[in-house]
Parts: C-alpha cells; sequence; structure tokens
C-alpha cells in the first residue's frame, strides 16, 4: 500500500494536481481551503479523490464562521481570504467541509494510523514545534503507530518511544525556505518529499482576487518565500 499524505493545501490546486507520483490512496490532513484562491477546485479534487480527509482550522473557520486563530501576523490575511473563499463556495461545499470530522484512525497492514490536524490534545489549533518535548505526550494519547499532524507547514518526521509522529508539511503553501510543494509518501514507512509546481500559475490567480492590493502581495510573498509566524 503506497499513500500519499498531504496537509495545508490552502486552495492551492496547481500544487495538489500535480503529485509526481501513483498513489493507491490520498489521506489529507486539513486546511483545503482559505489564503489560496481555488477552494471549489480543491474541495472538488479531494471529494473526488482522497481517501481520508480530516478538518483544519481554516476548514472550521469557513465552515462555521469562526475565527481561525491565527497569530497577529495572518490575521488581517485570513480575514480578507476567508471572506473570499465564502464568496466562491457552493452551500455544498460548506457543508462538506462542516461534516470532515476531526480526527481518523486507519490500520493498515497492521499499523495503526492517527490522523489530526494540529494535535490529539487540540486537534484544530495547538501549534507545536516540530522539536518540541511535546510531542512525547501527544504521541502517548495518540496511542497510535503513526501520528499524522499538519498545521504548522513544517515537515518533520521522528520516532518516539516505539511511534512514529510525522508532519508532511504544507502542499500549498510551504514554509522551508522556497516554494516547492511538500508531502509525504507512507510505503512501509515514512518518507518526507517535495517537488516544483506552476507557482506562476498560482501567483496570477491571487493577482486576480478581489481583495486589497497589499493582501495579495502578502500572499504572494508567502507563497514564495520562508516566512517563520504561525498559521
Amino acid at each position: 500500500m503506497k499513500i500519499a499524505i498531504v496537509s495545508d493545501v490552502h486552495a492551492n490546486f496547481e500544487a495538489l494536481s500535480c503529485i509526481p507520483e501513483a498513489y493507491d490512496e490520498l489521506w489529507v490532513l486539513g486546511d483545503l481551503v482559505d489564503y489560496g484562491p481555488s477552494p471549489r477546485e480543491v474541495i472538488d479534487f479531494v471529494r473526488s479523490r482522497a481517501t481520508v480527509v480530516v478538518r483544519g482550522n481554516h476548514d472550521h473557520a469557513v465552515a462555521f464562521g469562526e475565527d481561525p486563530g491565527c497569530s497577529p501576523d495572518f490575521r488581517e490575511m485570513a480575514s480578507a481570504t476567508l471572506a473570499y473563499t465564502k464568496s466562491v463556495l457552493a452551500p455544498e461545499d460548506l457543508e462538506y467541509l462542516s461534516k470532515l470530522p476531526e480526527t481518523a484512525e486507519r490500520v493498515v497492514d497492521g499499523t495503526r494510523f492517527l490522523l489530526c490536524h494540529a494535535a490529539p490534545s487540540d486537534h484544530l489549533y495547538k501549534y507545536i514545534s516540530p522539536n518540541s518535548d511535546l510531542w512525547e505526550s501527544e504521541a502517548e494519547r495518540a496511542a497510535a503507530d503513526v501520528l499524522l499532524v499538519g498545521h504548522t507547514h513544517k515537515p518533520f518526521a521522528r520516532c518516539i518511544g516505539s511511534s512514529i509522529v510525522a508532519n508532511p508539511g504544507s502542499l500549498g503553501q510551504p514554509k522551508h525556505g522556497n516554494s516547492r510543494a511538500c508531502y509525504a509518501i507512507w510505503e512501509r514507512g515514512i518518507e518526507l518529499r517535495s517537488y516544483e509546481y506552476a507557482v506562476n500559475q498560482t501567483v496570477a490567480k491571487i493577482e486576480r482576487m478581489p481583495i486589497p492590493r497589499r493582501i495579495r502581495a502578502d500572499l504572494i510573498r508567502v507563497l514564495e518565500g520562508p516566512t517563520s509566524s504561525n498559521r
């Protein structure tokens, strides 16, 4: 079984639609929407192709009209793009987001996986750095062989006791110093991978979004380069 694992797509259809290898299943760790220009296309792709999907804080915010809990640096950006996202989604898209579970469990070839967006102790909002000791208690709480998380946009894979904790990084708004889309592959073990995609096409779409020009410029900077702020 070959599983492609992605997170934090953030309405970036160009990144999502060109995963560069075949897979048996697609697992999505939340934040399908917000920030990016193509939320409907991303939802359609995920709804038709993903085997497992969990809800992220931005999915929750769009579906229920709640604050996504962003840091001050991203609050205005999220507010503008949330309004745009809701304006282009159909009622069935909002219903789909609202019904996504906050966690999911799978057993594949005897390996038990727990999937959530942020952490087992706070499925939507808790921000834990890759090297934090807090992952020890989170892995214990998960009680799984493999804990898969997203949210921070920072890829990592750690062995903690007999468990693996892994974050594939962000597919649609990467945070590792360049614009390469991040993802992971599970095939008898976890591998972190990344690839180039037509980021210029996503940038062109952002430039046409009906939001303030300075916010469009901020979105493009985040998409094309590194940032250290919390999502």
